[in-house]
């Protein structure tokens, strides 16, 4: 692989670790690195979103659901014994007689993200366009049902609590890079490069023997499971989780995240993520009314969960009317040449 290849990878990976690195700094409060860390797990999920979407050009609405299977395994799993009977009264006898650390619910989580995504790809990765969007638009909602009512896997309606919260900023910060380390090296793969193909010209595609439907489940696979890990980072780092946490309003948002960036680069899916993660909690610091310009423009605390998704919207909206491509244009990180440096400088010179 060439230098300039790695490139690519070194541009989000530096971003990552100084936005992990300054975040944990003495000198930031509590509420701010509780943001950074929400920041970071965002762009874990973004990213492998990205896995699939950025990679087949086919839109999902259901990945939020590998997140949601992945979380409440990895909580339900390292929430105390003793506390079982209390938080999650009537799991299966294997789950309430059994609990696990911090590493191997990560572990639990990427591999049931993985498994559910693959059983899922198997029959939806045959469709296109709008019809595979709405296929996994209902998984989503399935699998938010059933994790809402079916109390045999994990807590139902209620709230998960005494979850442990052990994704510091170490952990983001390393977890966030693996997962973008991953997504890297899989778009460069042959495997990467096929679906791409595809996603240009299917039929040339076909015609030059790449089997569409395998490449796409293996795709969407990997990313079920990166989504699962994302997941697991998500409750570890939250220390409660609802169903309504892993349903709509993230779907939306990671997908705000992804297009704003750019849907097309592994750099676009990180700056996507980071801008509206910014975004996102400027907005929720007016809504609890803690940004003195915006009380003194409408008079009083900008109060309401809805503006600020609404504030989210709008700016995803002019992103895409001003930038179709988004903030990156699709293209992936670059360093200037050393000669288009010297022109630059030649021209300035001039």
């Amino acid at each position: 692989m060439k230098l300039a290849r790695w490139v690519e990878l070194l541009g989000p990976v530096a971003v990552l670790v100084a936005v992990g690195v300054v975040g944990g700094m003495s000198f930031v409060s509590p509420d701010r690195q509780a943001e950074v860390l929400r920041a970071l797990v965002s762009v874990a999920i973004v990213v492998s979103l990205y896995v699939f979407v950025g990679n087949s050009g086919v839109i999902s609405f259901g990945h939020v659901s590998f997140v949601a299977v992945g979380a409440f395994a990895a909580g339900v799993m390292t929430v105390p014994v003793s506390l079982k009977p209390t938080i999650t009264p009537g799991l299966f006898g294997l789950l309430a007689r059994r609990s696990v650390g911090n590493v191997p619910s990560l572990v639990l989580a990427t591999v049931v993200g993985g498994i559910f995504a693959l059983l899922v790809a198997i029959p939806l990765m045959r469709l296109s366009g709008l019809a595979a969007g709405i296929a996994t638009f209902a998984v989503l909602g399935v699998t938010h049902n059933v994790l809402g009512n079916w109390t045999k896997i994990g807590p139902g309606p209620l709230t998960l609590t005494t979850v442990p919260q052990t994704t510091g900023m170490l952990q983001a910060t390393v977890g966030v890079v693996g997962i973008v380390i991953a997504a890297f090296l899989y778009q460069r793969s042959r495997f990467g490069r096929r679906l791409r193909a595809a996603r240009e010209d299917p039929a040339a595609a076909r015609a030059a023997g790449i089997d569409i439907h395998r490449e796409r489940l293996w795709a969407f696979a990997l990313s079920g499971a990166l989504c699962g890990f994302a997941g697991g980072l998500l409750v570890h780092q939250a220390g409660t989780l609802q169903v309504g946490d892993v349903y709509l309003d993230l779907t939306f948002l990671t997908l705000a995240m992804l297009v704003v960036g750019g849907v097309g680069s592994l750099w676009g899916a990180v700056v996507g993520a980071l801008a509206v993660s910014a975004l996102d909690s400027f907005l929720l610091d007016a809504e609890n009314g803690s940004v003195g310009f915006v009380n003194d423009l409408l008079g009083r605390p900008a109060r309401g969960g809805g503006r600020r998704l609404v504030g989210v919207a709008a700016f995803m909206a002019i992103v895409l009317i001003l930038l179709p491509s988004g903030l990156t244009g699709g293209r992936e990180f670059r360093l200037p040449s050393l000669g288009r440096l010297r022109r630059t400088r030649g021209e300035s010179a001039a």
